[in-house]
Formats: C-alpha cells, structure tokens, sequence
C-alpha cells in the first residue's frame, strides 16, 4: 500500500571501511497510498467513500509527508468528513473525478458533501468535482421539501492549497469556508479552481478566513 523513497548515504570510517546505510531522506521520503488499494471503485457506481476515508486515516496518521492519490475513474462519494488534525503534511493528487450520488438526499440533509476538518499543511491538486446538483435544483425550483443542500467547507484549517480544480457544484454558492471567529481559517490559497453552478457563474462566500488566490479561480475568489 506504501511506497517509500530512500537515499542511500555513503560514510567512510577511519580505518578506511565503507558502511552502506540507507536511511529514508527526509527532504525526499514519501508514502503514497493509492485509493484502488483500499477498496475504491471508478465506476461511478460503488460506493467509494469507506476506501477514501481509510486512505486517509493511513495518510493523517504517517510520519513521513504523505499522498492520496486517486487515478482516473469516476469515484463515488456520499457525503464525508476528513479530520485532523494529522502528523505530517498531505497531498492529495487527483487524476480521477469525484462523483456525488444521484440521490440528492444522500448528502443533501447533512450540510456537507467533502468536509475537511481540523486540518493543516494540505494540498489538493487536480481532478474533477461532478456533484450532480440539477435534480436538487429541480426540486427546490418546483417548491418542494427539500434538504438544504451539501456545501464543501472546512472548520480550522490553515496552510491548505486548493489548485487545478475543475467541475460542478450542486449549489448556487460552490466555495464556502465558513471558520470560527475565534479559531480562523489562515494560509489558504486557490490556485486555477474552476467550478460553476448549472453551467452559470457560481458563487462564492468566506468567513474568518485569510488567504490568496492565483490564476483563474471561479467563481470569484472571496479570499
């Protein structure tokens, strides 16, 4: 499930011995946990959310800095929450598309869809975001009772990059960082983050949240 990176160093001794140890790098060490081997399914059918959390708890709970990595596939995810906080920094690379059910009620009554909570030194890059938002608009447009919607949002977070990301939000408002006054959200960047809502220009909305943006970010940054 993980792969380590290791640099061997020479050390000569004073008799003119040479040890040979390697030892893990610490500027170079890095354990990648790739989804597939945990469980996940790019399907768009089976229900890939129990594999992703155990490849995150693998990744929180590594000394070494560590990678998600999701291949190409399409990866259903209900509704699920990422919690730190962790040991070491993560990565997550996304070459793949996250998928939301099409059910909306699966995740629409819990407020979330990806939640990450309590987490620091974390970078997302890449993939795609498809959150199957039309039926619940359909719904909230005929009148009905609906849930209120999943947001993707994080409580306490810092030093988190958002880059390269692309898809749909299944709701009007498709960036929210909604963080405690008392403990703020700080060093987030959003780099090349391109969402929209029922192919319109979505929205955004941050509180108690301090960071950059860079590149094309839509909808328009609130940071």
């Amino acid at each position: 499930m993980a792969k380590l990176i290791k640099s061997c160093v020479f050390f000569f001794s004073l008799i003119s011995t040479i040890l040979l140890m390697c030892l893990p790098n610490a500027a170079q060490a890095v354990v990648t946990y790739n989804v597939l081997s945990f469980g996940a399914k790019g399907d768009s059918v089976r229900d890939s959310t129990g594999p992703f959390l155990k490849a995150w708890a693998s990744a929180c709970s590594s000394i070494q800095s560590a990678t998600i990595y999701v291949p190409k596939g399409r990866y259903l995810l209900k509704n699920v929450e990422f919690r730190g906080p962790c040991k070491s920094k993560i990565k997550v690379q996304i070459d793949g598309t996250l998928v939301a059910p099409l059910d909306y009620n699966a995740i629409g009554k819990s407020g979330s869809w990806i939640l990450f909570i309590k987490v620091n030194r974390l970078t997302v890059v890449g993939g795609n975001l498809d959150a199957k938002g039309s039926s619940f608009w359909a719904c909230r447009k005929s009148g009905s009772n609906c849930p209120v919607g999943a947001r993707t949002s994080g409580v306490k977070i810092s030093d988190v990059t958002y880059k390269n990301i692309v898809g749909t939000s299944a709701t009007k408002v498709a960036v929210i960082f909604d963080c405690s006054p008392t403990t703020p959200c700080t060093s987030i960047i959003l780099q090349d983050v391109k969402l929209n809502y029922l192919n319109n220009a979505a929205q955004s909305l941050c509180k108690n949240i301090a960071g950059i943006s860079g590149g094309v970010v839509m909808p328009d940054s609130c940071l």
